[in-house]
């Protein structure tokens, strides 16, 4: 055992050496290929990980061969011990032996006493040879007795499982706290543009009457709901940015009532290039009330505001699966309100819905030529084997949700989705989304969110989309493919690592960062980092 644990630190060694002439061929690599600054930093990304793997291998493999040496060299000294003790015993009994033949021939008193001496002498002796073999038996034990050793193991590992399961709790939450915490310099920028907006407040006015661009069903409409001011205006920007004809774009930004001025402001200060714009809040639509919206009305339970506002610290890392679904976020208006779409813009017939976390890479408008063959949702569908199915959003022991919905169907994604609105009106897909949220205001037919309602609401209304035009998971997976990047029409940074927090992945920030206007005066005052 020693030995292969040992010989397994000098492997590493070679292999180590390889990881980094790895490392050192990728970068001449990669930048020979042209692939840009962004495929070398992927590849340098990778090489790097390899070589932490490597590292952490023979790190491992050197602790291993370590124990190994210090068992062998525990072993080899129980055994000088036990041989030791095992000569000794065995002189002490010949010895003994001739100690009471010698008493039982002696025939004067005085040999007598002598031979009687010597006997308890090394009567005395063997006992306590007896003892010290006894002590080393019981301390040698464990080095020789497979079933106490495989016992003491589990032992330990369930101890370590368990320090390991507790540790992952608290790594979840500490994560949950970085990624929905809002950055210093996001909250300055929404603070000292709110008070530009009240300064100025005839330069931000919207114009009376509202342009009549906002409601031509004949132009190019996108819907974007969110709180966060930068975020929303590099959506509207890269849109803008990679538009063929911006003239023919309307933006409707909808936000809430805290954040309407300082989004007013960033919006109006950008260069839209002769796009459309508006910029509301949610509270403006008058329809959005409890005895319309479930959601809303379900805020007012007692027993959701305990689940949600009443949550302490030692609740919140019970259950590190469903921690996320915790976050009030959840029953926020501003999520539920691509459910209202054609009450919010009755005169339109088709809008494009985009999150606030997506970058447009490339003219949208061949969303429009798309025929949507009665459907109402056209989206990218997001399974692949046995993942992203209905099964893994909502609860199918549920006798509701087994009557009415296959497991194995496919899944799809927000963040870019083109409605038809006329469909959606015909299909009456708000009163089936209200329906469904009713019965699941006990939470046992899915957890919370919006993509499970979703789900259901556009069940069989939903139109695939080719995935060139929507690439997910550039805020929790980095192994996806520049070229696959490239060849987007949205790229999207779902997942906790966002591009505007310090957790970002540093490979695809600059995706987004491109369309921040780092040299905007308030930009600048809240100390954002440039690239």
């Amino acid at each position: 055992m020693a030995t292969t644990a040992g010989s397994a630190g000098p492997r590493a060694g070679p292999f180590a050496v390889l990881v980094l002439l790895l490392v050192a061929a990728a970068a001449p690599a990669a930048s020979g290929g042209g692939g840009g600054s962004a495929a070398v930093n992927g590849d340098r990304l990778r090489a790097e990980q390899i070589r932490k793997q490597a590292s952490d291998a023979a790190a491992t493999a050197a602790a291993l061969a370590a124990a190994s040496r210090r068992l062998h060299l525990d072993r080899a000294r129980h055994l000088r011990l036990l041989s030791s003790l095992h000569r000794n015993l065995t002189a002490t009994l010949r010895e003994l032996g001739a100690a009471s033949a010698a008493a039982s021939t002696a025939s004067s008193d005085p040999a007598s006493a002598s031979a009687a001496d010597e006997a308890r002498r090394l009567d005395l002796q063997a006992k306590d040879l007896i003892r010290a073999a006894r002590a080393a038996i019981a301390e040698s034990k464990p080095l020789f007795d497979p079933q106490l050793k495989i016992q003491r193991l589990k032992d330990a590992i369930f101890a370590q499982n368990e320090m390991l399961a507790r540790a992952k709790k608290r790594g979840a939450f500490a994560s949950l706290i970085a990624a929905k915490s809002i950055p210093k310099p996001l909250h300055c920028l929404a603070v000292r543009l709110t008070a530009e907006r009240i300064a100025s407040p005839d330069l931000y006015a919207d114009p009376v009457p509202p342009p009549p661009a906002l409601e031509d069903p004949a132009l190019f409409h996108y819907a974007i709901f969110s709180d966060n001011v930068l975020a929303a205006s590099c959506v509207v920007r890269s849109a803008v940015a990679n538009s063929h004809d911006p003239s023919k774009h309307v933006f409707h930004v909808v936000t809430d009532r805290m954040n309407l001025g300082a989004m007013q402001v960033i919006i109006r200060r950008m260069d839209l290039k002769g796009a459309h714009y508006e910029v509301k809040a949610f509270e403006d639509y008058k329809f959005l009330n409890s005895s319309y919206v479930p959601v809303l009305r379900q805020l007012e339970s007692a027993n959701l505001q305990k689940f949600y506002f009443e949550n302490k610290l030692e609740n919140a890392t019970k259950d590190a699966s469903n921690m996320k679904f915790r976050n009030p976020k959840y029953l926020s208006m501003l999520n539920h309100l691509r459910f209202y779409l054609p009450e919010m813009y009755p005169k339109l017939h088709r809008i494009l819905f985009l999150d606030d976390d997506v970058v447009v890479q490339r003219d949208l408008t061949g969303l429009w030529k798309i025929d949507m063959d009665g459907k109402v949702n056209g989206a990218v569908e997001t399974c692949f084997g046995s993942f992203h199915r209905y099964k893994q959003y909502m609860n199918f022991s549920h006798p509701l949700i087994k009557a009415k919905f296959n497991p194995n169907a496919c899944g799809w994604a927000y963040g870019m989705n083109f409605f038809d609105l006329d469909s959606w009106r015909r299909e009456k897909s708000t009163e089936q989304y209200h329906y469904w949220q009713n019965q699941n205001e006990n939470r046992t037919l899915w957890k919370l969110g919006t993509l499970p309602p979703g789900l259901i609401t556009f069940y069989s209304t939903t139109k695939p989309l080719d995935k060139s035009w929507h690439v997910l998971g550039l805020g929790y997976n980095p192994s996806i493919s520049m070229e696959e990047i490239r060849n987007a029409a949205v790229v999207h940074f779902n997942g906790n690592m966002k591009p505007w927090l310090d957790i970002g992945m540093n490979q695809f920030r600059h995706l987004w960062t491109k369309y921040v206007d780092y040299d905007d005066e308030y930009i600048r005052q809240c100390n954002f980092a440039s690239p």
